[in-house]
């Protein structure tokens, strides 16, 4: 028996189900996609969505801790 009709194309999604917006950077703690990239991410091309994929591990950094207190004043 052939299963060729329960077999769908997924969208490819980063999405890591740790979703929570970083409220200065306003960027998925998660997969680091923007609330619009969120949004649109079923509507956007697979090239589109690559695009993207391949932008946010250059997003990461942005929500590196920043440490406060001692450690803060004396790192660095």
């Amino acid at each position: 028996m052939k299963d060729d009709i329960w077999k769908r194309d997924e969208i490819e999604s980063p999405c890591v189900k740790l979703c929570m917006i970083h409220p200065e950077e306003r960027i998925c703690v998660g997969c680091h996609r923007t609330l619009d990239e969120i949004a649109g991410w079923s509507r956007l091309t697979p090239e589109a969505r690559r695009a993207v994929m391949a932008e946010l591990p250059a997003r990461a950094p942005r929500l590196a801790r920043r440490r406060g207190g001692h450690a803060g004043r004396t790192s660095g």
